[in-house]
């Protein structure tokens, strides 16, 4: 691997993970594609989970080979989280599509935007928790959008407020960081075992 390789762009899979049928997700995916699209080392992918079917029932340990997203998330350099907070913590879609996957996951870098009444910051410190397990590694930044849903305009478009655009580039920033480390270090392993 080359050093424009390393340093090149990075393909960067956004997850929505609310499924409901009306959802805030809807306008703040839309927002966080028009500022990610406009980063130049970044090829996004955005995957909606209320377009991915993911059974509950069909799982096995270690992931689900059958999954219709697991070619999009092995491809993934790094993950961007867009999750609601429910009920002081994150929904169940997002639990979901964690525990379909497994090797997609390991030695990569995620990001979290989170919102709901607090900013979804009780959402994203119990992922901080569970992808350690699947060998992944949290950045520290993340956005937090408290009551979104006040920030709507008169055509339903997210206007985020003061700091919120330089929370994200933070938080991409250092996204960026780590998944150019922990690419080097997934070449590295892979050209060891040839």
């Amino acid at each position: 691997m080359t050093e424009d390789d390393l340093n090149g762009r990075l393909r960067i899979a956004v997850v929505i993970g609310s499924v409901r049928r009306t959802r805030l997700a809807d306008p703040l995916a839309a927002w966080l594609k028009r500022e990610l699209t406009a980063i130049d080392w970044i090829d996004l992918d955005m995957i909606d989970l209320a377009s991915v079917s993911l059974p509950m029932h069909e799982m096995q340990p270690g992931g689900a080979a059958a999954s219709p997203i697991a070619g999009r998330l092995a491809d993934a350099d790094g993950f961007v989280f867009l999750t609601p907070e429910y009920n002081h913590s994150f929904p169940a879609s997002v639990k979901n599509v964690i525990d379909w996957h497994f090797t997609e996951w390991a030695y990569k870098p995620v990001a979290f935007v989170g919102y709901g009444g607090s900013g979804g910051v009780r959402a994203i410190e119990q992922l901080r928790t569970v992808f350690p397990e699947l060998r992944a590694t949290t950045v520290r930044e993340a956005v937090l959008l408290p009551m979104a849903w006040e920030h709507l305009d008169a055509d339903g478009s997210f206007v985020p407020p003061p700091g919120t655009v330089r929370a994200l580039h933070a938080t991409m920033n250092e996204l960026r960081t780590w998944a150019r480390a922990l690419r080097s270090l997934r070449v590295s392993d892979l050209a060891a075992r040839a």
